[in-house]
């Protein structure tokens, strides 16, 4: 483990919360690009990487720290059910801007070997399907940081309307949420100027993209998550969590 990921590894939860107020102070009235490149130089927000899903609007963020470093880490999970479509976008996107330093990251084969060796058990249960191929190789990937930034928005759901550009992510940890002020237009419009590739299944009607077997198109009015994990109470796949808790957010929240 690189010697920069222990800075903060004993730090108390009080001296911890003292240090994200102190962050969240020092760039409240900055704008995404600032907050971003901030994060990326100041010694109090640690060593981070980007955790990227290559989704519907992850080419913002993808764009912003391409232009601030492109040497930052960026992890991408790949559960090995994901579309195509969103395989091929991703490798487009990562050369289209000159990103150095993407990982991609995978459940164990052993892990899967045991736990889902047919790959069915999506099927009958998706929160240890999501926990085996999602959170737990990120988890591992992530303790290599002390912390990372995420494309999380107030707009997306109750429980994120009151996003801070920085906030825990666990005892040792943080998240940084450069786009947290954003509403839906100014995603839109940053796309449209910077001339930024859309991924291509947002066209098919689907405004957020997860796993193949688990994401289903949106229809016209309904909420821009109602096509994951359709049917279930679910809306979260557990890497964003809470005192112990998967934070769900959305329309089956």
């Amino acid at each position: 483990m690189p010697e920069a990921a222990l800075e903060f590894a004993d730090e108390p939860p009080e001296e911890q919360a003292a240090r994200i107020a102190a962050l969240n102070d020092r760039y409240r009235h900055h704008g995404a690009t600032a907050v971003l490149d901030g994060a990326l130089k100041d010694p109090q927000a640690g060593r981070l990487t980007l955790v990227s899903s290559f989704g519907a609007e992850s080419v913002v963020l993808l764009h912003l720290v391409s232009i601030i470093d492109n040497r930052t880490p960026v992890l991408f999970i790949d559960t090995q059910m994901l579309f195509p479509e969103t395989l091929v976008y991703q490798s487009e996107v990562a050369e289209r801007l000159g990103l150095q330093n993407v990982r991609i990251i995978r459940a164990a084969d052993e892990a899967l070997s045991r736990e889902d060796p047919d790959g069915t058990l999506h099927q009958f249960d998706t929160d240890a399907c999501c926990d085996l191929r999602k959170t737990r190789p990120l988890q591992r990937a992530l303790s290599e940081y002390d912390g990372w930034i995420t494309g999380r928005k107030r707009f997306q759901g109750s429980t994120r309307s009151t996003l801070e550009f920085f906030e825990a992510d666990g005892p040792n940890r943080i998240k940084v949420n450069p786009l947290a002020h954003w509403a839906p237009d100014d995603v839109r419009a940053y796309m449209e100027e910077n001339r930024l590739p859309k991924h291509p299944l947002v066209a098919k009607g689907y405004p957020s993209i997860g796993c193949a077997p688990c994401t289903s198109p949106v229809a016209p009015g309904e909420d821009p998550r109602a096509g994951r994990w359709r049917g279930s109470d679910k809306t979260e796949c557990g890497i964003h969590i809470v005192d112990g808790k998967v934070v769900r957010t959305g329309v089956n929240a």
